[in-house]
């Protein structure tokens, strides 16, 4: 009887504490993960996860560059290496910039500035807010590009490169041959069939005024890093333009935000997430429509749209104007009519100290992006109304469900350990991003 009686005590205890579980288990959840699975094409929550940046076996590899340990910590290495930048147009210049100086971690890899600018200007300031143009040096002359730069957080997702995806052989430049090296001299290394990291690499490389010599490899000892890297390849190539895109390529796809607490909730840590994080991710997968631009585990879009914002030139960009031809966005470079205006698909995580938002740079909080959606209205009288995208349109949220859509892209898509992914120091001893005097002391390095 004894026996049968604490069996039922048991029992009892075990009904009442399932009872209890789902009591206090958040209805938001449940809700959240049906309405995602709904929208996966594999209808998986699985389809939302990025991998470890050491997984490399499931990091999406470039065609021709498969992902190894050596390559990847070479890349890093020549990421923030400033003494690639030996083309500089003038003396003062030489040495002083890098990949990072236009891609910050801590700006989510952008430049924290409206305009990134590498060879031509000097300072950095707390997060490359304070990089100017400096006096010995005119607007021709500076490296700064019509738009601002993307970043590089989780662009092994993306297909065709750069706010144009003017980059890359395949996927949407499929049926765009015949514009390789005619409308755009750079797109002619599409012709060697990379995808667009890859492509947009070893053409970057050229536009940035970076370059491998004798001295690199020799007096700093980055040789034996590029003969671990590319050991199977011919001598004559190993060290070339190539290997050095393959190298930054390989270690750029795997920057991945693996630690957001986004990313820890869909491991199923059901507390990563506040609770008004996932108010505004299930806003973001359902009322306020941006899982039809944003989407895959980036959260970015391997598609082009037109919401009319104003271009770098309205905000005072240095060498752009009305006339630039980024401003054209894809039709710049497609020629069409119906692509004109149109940009790529932006990814979203790590945005909350980037300062600045759009290729153009017109916004700067995030807060102030997600009004812009909210309004549908566009600002930029240059952009044909025909040519606005059919997902841009009044979304009428509230205050609340704004700032709850802005909490959830500013903190739930923060991943807060981006310093994994910066190297201690540079095989040339040189401060990194930036290695002029001004961003020498800025950064401490003097």
């Amino acid at each position: 009887m004894l026996r049968r009686t604490v069996h039922l005590l048991a029992i009892a205890v075990l009904l009442a504490s399932g009872c209890a579980s789902e009591q206090t288990a958040d209805p938001i959840d449940a809700d959240l993960r049906r309405t995602m699975r709904r929208l996966a094409p594999d209808g998986s929550m699985d389809y939302y996860q990025v991998p470890h940046h050491q997984d490399l076996a499931n990091v999406p590899a470039g065609i021709g560059n498969p992902l190894t340990p050596e390559k990847v910590e070479l890349g890093k290495m020549l990421f923030f290496e400033t003494a690639l930048g030996i083309d500089a147009v003038n003396e003062t210049g030489m040495q002083t910039f890098s990949c990072a100086t236009c891609h910050i971690p801590s700006a989510g890899f952008t430049p924290g500035n409206s305009q990134g600018i590498a060879d031509g200007a000097e300072g950095f300031g707390l997060n490359g807010e304070d990089r100017n143009m400096r006096d010995d040096y005119t607007e021709d002359e500076i490296d700064a590009q019509g738009a601002r730069p993307l970043s590089m957080v989780g662009v092994a997702y993306v297909q065709n490169s750069m706010w144009a995806g003017r980059f890359g052989a395949r996927f949407n430049n499929e049926g765009t041959e015949h514009l390789w090296g005619v409308v755009d001299h750079a797109t002619e290394v599409n012709h060697t069939g990379l995808d667009g990291l890859e492509a947009q690499n070893i053409e970057g490389t050229v536009t940035h005024r970076m370059r491998v010599d004798e001295n690199l490899l020799d007096n700093m000892g980055y040789r034996e890093l590029f003969d671990a890297a590319f050991y199977d390849w011919p001598e004559n190539a190993r060290y070339g333009r190539e290997a050095m895109s393959f190298a930054l390529s390989a270690y750029i796809r795997t920057i991945m935000p693996y630690e957001a607490p986004y990313q820890e909730w869909l491991r199923g840590d059901d507390l990563a997430m506040t609770e008004q994080m996932k108010r505004g991710a299930l806003l973001f997968f359902s009322d306020a429509g941006c899982y039809r631009c944003h989407n895959g585990p980036a959260l970015n879009g391997n598609t082009f749209h037109a919401v009319g914002v104003n271009d770098l030139c309205d905000v005072g960009g240095l060498a752009t104007g009305e006339d630039d031809e980024r401003n054209l966005g894809r039709g710049g470079f497609t020629q069409r009519v119906e692509d004109m205006f149109a940009f790529k698909v932006p990814q979203l995580y790590n945005l909350k100290h980037a300062g600045f938002y759009f290729h153009g740079s017109s916004r700067q909080s995030l807060r102030d992006v997600v009004e812009y959606f909210n309004d549908g209205i566009p600002e930029n009288p240059r952009v044909h109304p025909d040519n606005i995208s059919p997902f841009f349109h009044p979304l009428n949220l509230s205050d609340q469900e704004m700032e709850d859509l802005t909490e959830f892209i500013a903190n739930g898509l923060y991943d807060p350990n981006f310093d994994r992914y910066v190297p201690e120091s540079v095989l040339s001893g040189n401060c990194f991003p930036n290695n002029d005097l001004i961003s020498q002391e800025d950064l401490g390095c003097n």
